[in-house]
């Protein structure tokens, strides 16, 4: 069966898009461990279906990592998402709810004046953020995890938990860039403390404006930038009172504003941008 794609990223975080209402999946997990792969398929951090939403929701994202897991919620992906409805014509709202694993995602979209209905930037509500160790979830005491030791193989890290619609374990070090991402992202990823694995983490705080983040992606791997990551990692460094509740996260191809808001929700603003669309052939 032949399916229309369409590749987008948010910041380097790319993904497939597909139109579920048009072509049937039958087993999106295995879809995607073919369809993602860097050197036997198209090459993505995962696939994303497009569907009809329900209960008041404009539309539902299901999304499927590399490896063909499913993840809760997606930051990137969700303003990908938002880009890739409006242009085609699938709603002409700029305020819309997308309905994922997580719950639901309102977005609001910058739409440039002219007649091609470019979508600059989209604004995205991550929700109500969770810190306590269950929420996590992580094994141990009741509480929130902020600094605590965590062994990785003989080495003690401090880590500090959040959830934001998926799990998160941030550590603050010295430089994010240099941290050996490969070796210990999927150690902290597969921890036995984390009974359904974990994003993994590794912040630089430059002052309370700016960080610097790097991200090893529960089921993906070493990924270019993440939403939820960069929520997770601001959410943090602020609970540790290293920045302030609005902060920019520098990514490796760009910058991603986040916001812990006064109403309790947590706002992820940046681009998103179409690569091309192809033909899979399976």
């Amino acid at each position: 069966m032949s399916i229309e794609f369409t590749k987008m990223h948010g910041l380097g975080n790319d993904y497939l898009f597909i139109d579920g209402a048009r072509f049937s999946v039958a087993d999106p997990a295995e879809l995607s461990r073919q369809m993602s792969h860097r050197h036997l398929g198209a090459g993505s951090d995962g696939i994303i279906l497009v569907n009809p939403g329900q209960n008041g929701a404009e539309f539902a994202m299901r999304i499927f990592n590399a490896d063909g897991s499913e993840a809760e919620t997606c930051g990137n992906g969700i303003r990908c998402f938002a880009k890739y409805v409006f242009e085609r014509g699938m709603t002409d709202k700029t305020d819309f709810v997308i309905d994922t694993l997580a719950g639901p995602n309102r977005v609001q979209l910058t739409v440039s004046d002219g007649s091609d209905r470019s979508v600059g930037s989209v604004r995205s509500n991550m929700g109500q953020p969770r810190f306590e160790r269950a929420d996590i979830p992580m094994e141990g005491p009741a509480g929130r995890v902020i600094e605590e030791d965590l062994d990785v193989d003989g080495v003690t890290m401090k880590v500090t938990c959040a959830n934001i619609g998926n799990p998160h374990a941030v550590f603050f070090v010295d430089d994010a860039t240099t941290v050996p991402l490969a070796e210990i992202g999927p150690k902290v990823e597969r921890h036995p403390k984390f009974p359904q694995r974990t994003n993994v983490e590794f912040v630089t705080v430059q002052d309370r404006q700016n960080m610097v983040m790097r991200i090893w992606e529960r089921g993906s791997g070493i990924t270019m930038a993440s939403g939820s990551g960069s929520c997770g990692s601001a959410l943090a460094a602020m609970v540790t009172d290293r920045v302030d509740r609005r902060v920019n996260v520098h990514l490796v191809y760009g910058t991603l504003t986040i916001e812990w808001a006064d109403d309790g929700n947590v706002y992820q603003e940046g681009p998103a941008t179409e690569v091309y669309t192809g033909i899979w052939v399976g």
